[in-house]
């Protein structure tokens, strides 16, 4: 996302500050979730939500912005996917979400639905900037978690059966994938 700022500001000085914007929204949204999560294992409903019209409305619009000003030909590094603005934000939502979502269903113990619904706001985020990103993101996140969780065990401080807030976990594959990965 960092990297993709430069070429967005000669791109579109407008959809430049709305990708600012939901930047800035994403990480409010992130250290409220993760400090509320490590505490309770819990993502509020009155956060999680309010962040799929916030961060949505922004990504879109910034997507719709750098579309109208390429002059719909699709010619600059940040079109979206099939030339369609916005396509790539909501696809990344749905498809995150339903990853999400079918692993709740195959075992519920091992994931939250808290995580589903933070999932498709996350996707929204990484769908903007590619497919690349919604799966580096992802995996990120499943690795992070995953050491963690080895940690705990080989400290004595868990089990095997130990549960772990895994939002901010989600929440930090995401931001690697967006700060570190190239647009």
């Amino acid at each position: 996302m960092i990297r993709r700022l430069a070429e967005l500001w000669d791109a579109s000085p407008l959809g430049y500050w709305l990708v600012v914007m939901a930047c800035v929204y994403f990480l409010v949204m992130a250290v409220r979730l993760t400090v509320i999560d490590v505490r309770s294992h819990l993502l509020p409903n009155r956060i999680v939500f309010p962040s799929y019209g916030i961060g949505g409305v922004l990504l879109l619009a910034a997507a719709l912005t750098v579309f109208l000003s390429s002059n719909g030909t699709g010619d600059t590094p940040d079109a979206s996917l099939f030339n369609v603005p916005g396509l790539a934000v909501l696809a990344g939502g749905a498809a995150l979400w339903l990853f999400y979502f079918v692993l709740h269903a195959v075992y519920p113990p091992g994931m939250g639905f808290g995580d589903v619904k933070l999932a498709g706001v996350l996707g929204l985020y990484l769908g903007y900037l590619g497919w690349g990103h919604v799966f580096a993101g992802t995996f990120a996140a499943f690795l992070l978690g995953g050491l963690w969780s080895l940690v705990l065990v080989v400290a004595r401080r868990g089990t095997l059966g130990s549960s772990i807030p895994f939002g901010p976990f989600m929440l930090a594959g995401a931001a690697a994938a967006m700060v570190v990965l190239p647009a």
